[in-house]
């Protein structure tokens, strides 16, 4: 099961002339649909004077949750060409809007469709794209004699130690990436020989 996927580290935005009509790209990294639609409101409110604030949004590692919106634009001109830049882009956790201020003259389906794909495509490129991980936590109580094996195998893991707590135990609160959760157990297991209690591990099913 994958756990990575590209984004944008922050709010970017570009701009595209076509035959007199401005169209403003607008790209927000987003996390929940909630934000989504928050990032989406924030931005017509900004440009409320504007003929048309179009946008589509990928959410998931792979995107599975979409949403698109033409605002008023012919169907299929607008949104679905956003929606389209975004899934070639393979970019996700991703919300772009598409503001237009009309220009005088109209540019067909086919212009439209271009222009906001085009607007989105170079809105993405000016932004700064990062790798995310999908993370598990793995909370754990050890016998004190097994501290120094467990911390070398959770290093050998890349997992991230959150917290740790000593009292009759160790217990250690760990983050690691959901591709290897199974794995660190598997090594913690057998590093302190079965004396270990995991008291959460977030694990996936296959």
């Amino acid at each position: 099961m994958g756990d990575t996927f590209d984004t944008i580290r922050f709010r970017t935005r570009a701009e595209l002339k076509v035959r007199g009509s401005r169209f403003i790209g607008t790209a927000i990294p987003v996390r929940t649909r909630e934000g989504a639609n928050d990032a989406i409101e924030g931005v017509r409110r900004q440009f409320h004077d504007a003929t048309h604030n179009c946008f589509a949004y990928r959410l998931g590692v792979g995107g599975e949750e979409r949403r698109f919106n033409d605002d008023g634009e012919p169907s299929g001109s607008a949104g679905r060409p956003i929606l389209g830049a975004l899934e070639r882009a393979a970019v996700t956790n991703l919300v772009v809007i598409v503001t237009r201020y009309f220009g005088g003259t109209k540019l067909g389906v086919g212009g439209l469709a271009r222009a906001y794909g085009e607007a989105t495509a170079r809105v993405i490129q000016e932004a700064e794209r990062e790798t995310r991980y999908i993370v598990r936590m793995v909370s754990l109580a050890i016998p004190h004699a097994y501290i120094g094996e467990v911390m070398r195998a959770v290093s050998r893991m890349g997992a991230k130690i959150c917290d740790t707590t000593y009292d009759e135990e160790v217990h250690l609160e760990l983050q690691v990436r959901r591709s290897k959760v199974r794995q660190l157990r598997a090594g913690l297991i057998e590093c302190t020989a079965g004396n270990i209690r995991f008291t959460q591990s977030n694990e996936d099913p296959d």
